[in-house]
């Protein structure tokens, strides 16, 4: 499908245009799209360490996240974790779902696609007009900018690793749950772009304790995706003081398991050598 056959305003199209056309090559693979969003966090010039929140939001408005959503929308991987996730909110008959961070909608429209008795709330902090539009026809599923009410479900995929307290942030998803109602959760701790801070990447070793002291039961992965589904066992106070504590002892040891890591995979390629 050509650009301008999409549908984008003329400013978009000609910024994605400009940008493919620096791009060494179209995204066929995840880290092709991957290094085109590097280009524009650069080009704006953001910095993972040194937050610059007017040139971050600059970055998440940019069309370069609508052409993340055309790449995930061809590509099977990504595609099968979102039928995945939607597939098992569709058996476990659930009825109010919160998309947050959603981005695109992809997920979005799945789940409303496969029941459209269940109404889907997209959060999104930076929502494209282009976006919107795509969801004129579902009458199940609506944008909201605040909240009112708590959900049987909450959706948060690849969200947490792009917000400076991640923590605070899960913690305010926690509470728009009901009781008893679910998490699907995927996050992606690690520095394979730009845009994921390094103040996050501890929590690869030590999210799940973060989710008991906030109340949640570890359910376990939602088959067929890269999520993992929590259940909101009951509604406790947070103590914040605990949970910052938990928040140091888990940097620190983060720093010793990277040092620990790096002889591993020294030792590991040399011992791969020698076997060959």
């Amino acid at each position: 499908m050509k650009i301008e056959d999409i549908g984008l305003s003329l400013s978009e199209e000609q910024e994605l245009k400009q940008l493919l056309s620096k791009s060494k090559k179209l995204p066929h693979e995840v880290e092709d799209i991957w290094a085109i969003m590097d280009f524009v966090w650069d080009e704006i010039g953001c910095d993972n360490k040194k937050l610059d929140y007017d040139k971050i939001e600059k970055f998440y408005r940019h069309p370069v996240w609508l052409l993340n959503g055309f790449f995930i929308e061809q590509h099977d991987l990504s595609m099968q974790h979102r039928n995945a996730i939607s597939g098992w909110l569709f058996k476990k008959n659930l009825k109010l779902v919160l998309d947050y961070g959603s981005g695109f909608g992809t997920l979005a429209r799945l789940i409303a696609k496969k029941d459209m008795t269940i109404s889907v709330d997209i959060y999104e902090p930076y929502p494209s007009k282009y976006v919107i539009s795509r969801f004129k026809d579902y009458s199940n599923i609506h944008f909201v900018s605040s909240f009112d009410k708590q959900y049987d479900c909450l959706v948060g995929i690849d969200v947490l690793e792009h917000v400076p307290d991640p923590l605070k942030l899960f913690s305010k998803m926690v509470r728009l749950v009901k009781e008893n109602g679910y998490l699907i959760i995927a996050n992606n701790f690690y520095p394979v772009i730009k845009c994921h801070l390094p103040y996050t990447f501890h929590l690869r070793y030590t999210f799940n304790k973060f989710t008991r002291l906030m109340g949640l039961e570890l359910i376990g992965p939602c088959e067929g995706s890269h999520a993992t589904i929590y259940r909101k066992r009951k509604a406790v106070p947070f103590n914040w003081w605990r949970i910052r504590i938990y928040e140091r002892v888990s940097r620190v040891l983060f720093l010793f398991l990277k040092i620990a890591h790096f002889p591993y995979r020294i030792f590991s390629k040399a011992f791969k050598k020698v076997l060959r």
